[in-house]
């Protein structure tokens, strides 16, 4: 019996690649079955792995057993500078017959990384608990849910001291400074984002300008004649995050929320996801996706508690400290 074989990633390698990606895509779909069926055709799988393959600075690593590829592993850096001098490996980007292989191919791929500099990696992973178990046990640590539910078949009314309604050109100035709520509560520990917030003049000129767009439902919450928190809805198709094996067809995005600090534990949260919940409904859409930091207190409770249940784990490890 031959010893397995870690090499690094060859364009010759992209159809078995497809294949073990297809296999993957088939088990996670029978745990989350909103996600899309079509990457269970290894046609199909075959795109996603080759547009990996095709990105600029593409590198990895492959493991064959009998001649036979059992798993493989593909990176490329972005060049958004809030991520460091990165690599990500999205979801087309692994496969493996068996979990612990993942080890041994990020040991394979990733001193090409280093060496390059790029030393904050990320992955993104199917809530498989091995394969998470394996990419922790590579150092790598939970930052980010990507996660899916049903629309729902009935209405649920906010609290009786909210009201919820559609935004108007009246509430820009509330919502600009909504806008800036969010980012600002995540540069906070426990999260640490590196994110800018932006100023308050470009939130209230981005909200003068797409207010009246019909591709965005926003909403607001409205308490004692005031308003504390707003929701954003659209299409998942507006959304850069989510694409491919994590795309669901015909889906609603929770894209947005935010209740100003003082007016929280009034249920606006919960209110304002409940009014996007509903819109998808009524939109026509068969499932709703929405993301959050882990570390973010309030919406990674907030969000399993409206039903999300999480499909993808973004991982993170920072090399050297």
């Amino acid at each position: 019996m031959s010893r397995p074989v870690l090499r690094p990633f060859e364009e010759a390698d992209l159809p078995a690649a497809a294949g073990l990606l297809a296999q993957r895509h088939g088990a996670h779909r029978k745990r989350h079955p909103l996600l899309p069926a079509d990457y269970e055709d290894e046609r199909l799988a075959l795109v996603e792995v080759t547009a990996v393959w095709e990105s600029e600075g593409a590198s990895g690593a492959v493991l064959a057993e009998e001649g036979e590829l059992t798993g493989y592993l593909l990176a490329a850096p972005k060049p958004a500078p809030m991520w460091g001098p990165n690599v990500w490996v999205e979801a087309a980007g692994h496969a493996v017959r068996e979990p612990e292989h993942i080890r041994d191919l990020y040991g394979a791929a990733a001193a090409q990384w280093v060496d390059a500099g790029r030393t904050a990696h990320y992955v993104l992973v199917p809530d498989d608990a091995e394969l998470v178990d394996a990419w922790f046990r590579l150092g790598f640590g939970s930052q980010h849910a990507h996660a899916i539910r049903p629309v729902p078949s009935g209405v649920v009314a906010p609290p009786r001291d909210l009201v919820v309604r559609r935004a108007a050109r009246a509430d820009i100035p509330v919502l600009a400074e909504l806008d800036l709520v969010l980012p600002r509560h995540q540069g906070r520990s426990p999260v640490f984002s590196a994110g800018e917030p932006g100023t308050y003049e470009e939130a209230v000129a981005d909200w003068e300008e797409s207010i009246d767009d019909p591709g965005y439902a926003t909403f607001v919450a409205v308490h004692n004649g005031e308003v504390i928190g707003s929701s954003v809805g659209c299409s998942l198709d507006r959304s850069s995050a989510h694409s491919g094996l994590a795309k669901p067809d015909n889906a609603g995005f929770l894209g947005f929320a935010a209740v100003l600090p003082a007016a929280r534990g009034l249920g606006a949260g919960r209110a304002l996801g409940e009014a996007v919940l509903q819109w998808s409904t009524e939109t026509g859409y068969t499932s709703v996706v929405t993301d959050w930091r882990v570390t973010n207190l309030l919406s990674s409770r907030a969000w399993p508690r409206l039903g999300f249940r999480q499909t993808f784990h973004r991982l993170h490890r920072l090399i050297g400290y």
